[in-house]
């Protein structure tokens, strides 16, 4: 018989485990050949969770995957409620409630317990049991109003996103400053650049700024159309190709979306991107500064498209040829005519 087609596929109502309905809905998928990445993605569940939940819920015998009975043997795994160890121990319970009354945070409480009962294990839990006794629902091992004592005064957690409401930044991994060679720290080997963007007014138009960070020589990039992720990373892969390989070490930016398309730059740069933790700024220092610069040219609440990638050009000449002091007064253009004269490029 032909295969069969999957049921339309209904939401789960858990963001930790699977429904009836999701085990459903794999077992016609896997029957209709479906791959369990391609399963996971309608899901949208990571791919280890379809290959867990077949491997550990399939029919121990035949090894077929029925969606009931997998169900079924889910549920016999979860964990059963139970009394907690404060509400098994009076003691417990008291000494704990008595340091609560007295505003102590739990995790003084369980420092206390290790120092006053090192020989009784009975009397120990950690801070974290202290909280779930506070905030979870049914617990009935302290009592409800001693949550006021707490710093925050919360009766119960901070809320999270759900799991699967919880999304990378961009579809490729990102690889972070920490991950960073230690020779772009020291500025003492050219080629690495950092970039970011200058906004127009009403975030319509664009310009993308490069500083090297060892001469302070600036590119901008003119971005006629729109700075969303394509325009961006191909304008910026053009711009990059133009320098020597030597020069081409590795490019810092911020987390913006306009640097979606990060894969794709490396690939055709041969330019790792790194990418700064949200909102520090300063991990672009030499590009922040220049942004800054730029300002006088281009002031904040204006239009950028309207100026063409001659005046770019023009402007990023008078930068780079403006002595600085942090380069003991030489230019940015000096510096980077002495790196190429040296490389023979």
């Amino acid at each position: 018989m032909p295969p069969m087609r999957p049921r339309p596929y209904r939401a789960s109502l858990s963001s930790r485990f699977l429904s009836e309905q999701d085990r459903i809905f794999i077992a016609d998928s896997l029957r209709a050949g479906w791959s369990r990445r391609k399963i996971a993605a309608e899901l949208g569940r990571p791919a280890s969770t379809i290959s867990r939940e077949v491997r550990r819920n399939s029919h121990p015998r035949s090894g077929d995957y029925r969606p009931y009975a997998a169900h079924d043997r889910a549920l016999a795994r979860l964990s059963r409620p139970k009394s907690g160890k404060i509400a098994q121990n009076p003691e417990l319970r008291d000494y704990i409630q008595r340091r609560l009354e007295v505003r102590w945070s739990p995790e003084q409480i369980a420092h206390a317990l290790k120092r006053d009962f090192p020989d009784r294990p009975e009397m120990r839990v950690v801070h974290e049991t202290i909280y779930l006794a506070l905030y979870v629902q049914g617990r009935g091992e302290l009592r409800r109003e001693l949550h006021k004592a707490l710093r925050t005064g919360r009766a119960r957690r901070k809320t999270r996103k759900q799991a699967q409401a919880r999304q990378p930044r961009y579809r490729d991994p990102m690889v972070m400053i920490s991950d960073r060679p230690a020779e772009v720290d020291e500025r003492a080997v050219p080629g690495h650049w950092e970039g970011d963007l200058i906004i127009g007014k009403s975030s319509g138009s664009a310009i993308a700024t490069l500083v090297e960070r060892t001469t302070r020589f600036t590119m901008l990039v003119h971005l006629p159309g729109d700075h969303g992720a394509v325009s961006v990373g191909a304008a910026l892969a053009q711009s990059i190709q133009r320098l020597p390989t030597h020069l081409r070490r590795s490019l810092t930016w911020d987390q913006g979306s306009e640097m979606g398309k990060h894969r794709a730059f490396t690939m055709a740069t041969d330019m790792p991107v790194y990418f700064c933790d949200p909102a520090s700024p300063w991990q672009r220092g030499s590009n922040e500064n220049t942004n800054g610069l730029l300002r006088q040219y281009f002031p904040k609440g204006t239009d950028l498209s309207k100026h063409s990638a001659e005046t770019l050009e023009l402007v990023a000449h008078e930068l780079n040829t403006r002595p600085r002091k942090t380069l003991n007064w030489d230019t940015p253009a000096m510096r980077l005519v002495e790196l190429l004269a040296a490389s023979g490029s």
